[in-house]
């Protein structure tokens, strides 16, 4: 070891603090990985259902506008480390990947240990001193400088620290908010922390009766305040407490926010978004055309799920047993109302311990945007989603990690210069 090389702690070993270490290592530092878990990439192990989700094919433009969580904070670290870099690195390092639905990368063996066994076999490859099951407690700074980081087992002299704790979204994997408080202690700004790519509570019993239903190329509004409205086309899925799935999590940042503002907020359900009123008005008296001999509750079955059917009648205000040949004008469009705004009101959100990713963290006006250093004090830098960044499903979550994390280790090893 060059006696001269600068020793950084990564505090970290999730996604941003391997990269980061690695890089920092790549380039003549002395690293040393501090990580409370018994194992680093715990949650790289979980992401993408056990895939591991590493980035999106998508123009590296576009991240920005997938990153609703402060996105334009990241076009100088896209500039410097893109997608395109990253899956280069990892193509050198041997990992073969494949492009799926939605531009989603994933490692060709759609094996997420295959990602974390490989990190760990560069960390070994670049001496990186990695404690693991050794938590930080302080970072200590001197004349406004980072000096140290204490542990329950020692004090280590550091020249620099890159700080990536990850946020409070799943704390089984070690990402409990520990971070906050370091970077409080040295002065930093955390801002409000809540649940981001998160389910919603709902107050009506009739999710609760379908719950397990999923339900595709449906609509789904949300709004607050009478001014504020989002809305998403796709898949969504009936649970014991609400809603969730791909359209749920994707309007889950603007519902997470207006809530945590106080705001109440509602939800409305479009069945056949494809059709308009007058329509689907035609679609279903082509159905009971159909079934004209039947009861309402069999006369739908070619319109809806099974399940949805009473659901529907129900908020239609229908008898399920009508004789279809009763059914009155006023009811019909009753029915073809409801198909098209079924009301929800959404109580809340699942617990930020069951979030993807965190909302809020430590303050991007902290922090130096191209190194990301902090604006406070000297030699501490930050990576990841102890940040206040974050992004859409797809792989931009984890991009941004590796990006934040690659340029703090460039950054503190002397940046550009090789």
């Amino acid at each position: 070891m060059n006696s001269t090389a600068k020793t950084i702690a990564v505090v970290g070993g999730g996604v941003a603090g391997l990269l980061a270490s690695i890089t920092a290592a790549s380039r003549g530092a002395h690293v040393v990985l501090f990580e409370k878990m018994d194992r680093v990439g715990l949650k790289m192990g979980i992401t993408g259902k056990g895939r591991c989700n590493l980035t999106n094919a998508r123009p590296i433009d576009e991240f920005i506008g997938m990153t609703p969580g402060n996105g334009k904070f990241l076009y100088s670290v896209y500039n410097r480390f893109d997608n395109e870099k990253l899956l280069d690195l990892f193509h050198t390092w041997g990992l073969k990947t494949v492009v799926q639905r939605g531009g989603r990368v994933f490692p060709a063996s759609e094996d997420a240990q295959e990602v974390r066994h490989l990190f760990m076999r560069k960390l070994k490859e670049y001496r990186v001193d990695v404690h693991l099951k050794e938590p930080v407690q302080h970072i200590l700074s001197r004349d406004e400088a980072v000096c140290a980081v204490v542990t329950e087992r020692n004090t280590y002299a550091v020249d620099a620290v890159i700080l990536c704790t990850g946020g409070k979204s799943y704390p089984r994997t070690g990402s409990t908010g520990d971070g906050y408080t370091l970077a409080r202690e040295l002065g930093h700004k955390v801002t409000t922390l809540r649940p981001v790519l998160i389910p919603f509570v709902t107050e009506e019993s009739w999710c609760r009766e379908l719950q397990g239903l999923s339900l595709r190329n449906v609509n789904l509004s949300v709004s607050a305040g009478g001014r504020r409205k989002a809305e998403a086309m796709g898949e969504m899925m009936f649970t014991h407490f609400g809603i969730t799935g791909p359209i749920v999590l994707s309007l889950s940042d603007s519902v997470s926010l207006w809530l945590s503002r106080g705001y109440a907020v509602t939800a409305e359900l479009d069945m056949k978004p494809a059709l308009d009123q007058e329509k689907l008005d035609r679609r279903v008296l082509r159905d009971l055309e159909k079934y004209h001999l039947k009861q309402m509750a069999g006369a739908l079955q070619d319109l809806l799920p099974h399940r949805m059917v009473d659901v529907v009648l129900s908020l239609a205000g229908i008898p399920r047993n009508l004789p279809v040949a009763e059914l009155t004008k006023g009811q019909r469009q009753s029915l073809v109302y409801t198909l098209k705004h079924m009301k929800l009101t959404i109580s809340g959100t699942r617990p930020i311990e069951e979030a993807i990713v965190t909302g809020g963290g430590i303050s991007v006006k902290e922090i130096n945007s191209s190194t990301m250093e902090s604006k406070i004090c000297r030699n501490l830098y930050f990576a990841g989603e102890v940040m206040d960044i974050h992004a859409f499903t797809g792989g931009y979550n984890l991009q941004a990690a590796f990006s934040t994390g690659y340029t703090a280790a460039v950054s503190v090893t002397g940046g550009d210069k090789e």
